[in-house]
């Protein structure tokens, strides 16, 4: 009996040693909006409404599987679907998270925090770290501010070029990006974790306004989740200038010239519903590989 529970305990050490620190994981890939998107007429997104295929609004988690605790970058209006895939793929419970991080005020990243309130969950101080401007936004606005009021969440204030430090061995460092500041700042995230790190970049209006060279950030980081809402201009009749991203043939012509080691660093997320890189038997998501890319996709995990 001794020897069996010292086998027991040898394994779970060995368990724990190999393969179990923290990681990402995709909860999400898809713009504001999601998929089905309200309104659409293109087929892809047609067809949704009558398939139950998951595919859910941008948001990943940060796993500790051996505390059972993880935090979470966005409050998506999945939700709700997004802690049940987590309870259903990792947890085997309903577990909350240890904090939110969110990346500015355009509903696909903070529109989630609803569930919290009495109409729903009736949280008790969920921790959401946001950026001065936007933790005012959620202090002075309804409904927001009544989820602050009778504290089903917990505002901490963060500040950009700050790290703070979460779980056993993850620090998160924000870092100011350009993008439609209507109501908020825009965050990107530094993820860094006991031997790798992430760069968590769902929304920048475009790489040529930014301070930081993403050529030289790639060479940096061991994973790139970079803004991948439109592959062209021509993906949907409205001005797109009004609603700035790179597309992805741009990214994809400013880093073809890295190695293939560089290139399959880089995992596009945040894409619309127009974006054919949504389907992963789409010449175009094969075309995209072919070039040393990577996209994300629910259920990606990238070990920490």
């Amino acid at each position: 009996m001794i020897r069996i529970f010292k086998i027991f305990i040898f394994l779970s050490f060995i368990n724990i040693v190999n393969g179990q620190s923290e990681y990402i994981y995709v909860l999400g890939n898809v713009q504001d909006a999601g998929l089905p998107h309200i309104g659409c007429k293109h087929k892809f997104c047609k067809d949704k409404f009558n398939e139950f295929e998951e595919y859910f609004t941008t948001s990943i988690a940060i796993v500790d599987p051996v505390n059972e605790k993880y935090i979470l970058f966005e409050a998506t209006p999945d939700l709700p679907h997004q802690l049940n895939y987590l309870e259903k793929k990792i947890f085997k419970k309903f577990l909350l998270p240890e904090s939110i991080f969110i990346t500015h005020a355009h509903i696909g990243h903070y529109a989630g925090l609803m569930y919290f309130g009495r109409e729903a969950l009736g949280s008790n101080n969920v921790n959401i770290n946001v950026l001065p401007k936007m933790a005012n936004f959620l202090k002075t606005n309804g409904p927001w501010s009544q989820l602050v009021e009778i504290n089903n969440i917990n505002i901490k204030k963060i500040n950009f070029d700050k790290t703070t430090y979460h779980l056993e061995n993850i620090s998160v460092l924000p870092i100011k990006v350009p993008h439609r500041d209507e109501y908020s700042e825009t965050a990107a995230y530094e993820i860094i974790g006991k031997n790798k790190k992430a760069l968590f970049i769902p929304d920048i209006d475009k790489w040529e306004k930014w301070t930081k060279n993403i050529i030289q950030l790639v060479q940096e980081f061991d994973y790139l989740l970079l803004d991948a809402t439109f592959y062209d201009s021509n993906e949907i009749n409205r001005d797109i200038s009004e609603i700035p991203h790179p597309l992805v043939i741009e990214t994809i012509s400013l880093l073809d010239n890295l190695s293939n080691k560089d290139k399959s660093k880089v995992y596009f997320i945040h894409m619309n519903h127009t974006n054919m890189m949504l389907d992963s038997k789409s010449d175009l998501s094969e075309y995209v590989i072919s070039k040393g890319f990577n996209i994300a996709r629910l259920g990606l995990k990238l070990e920490l």
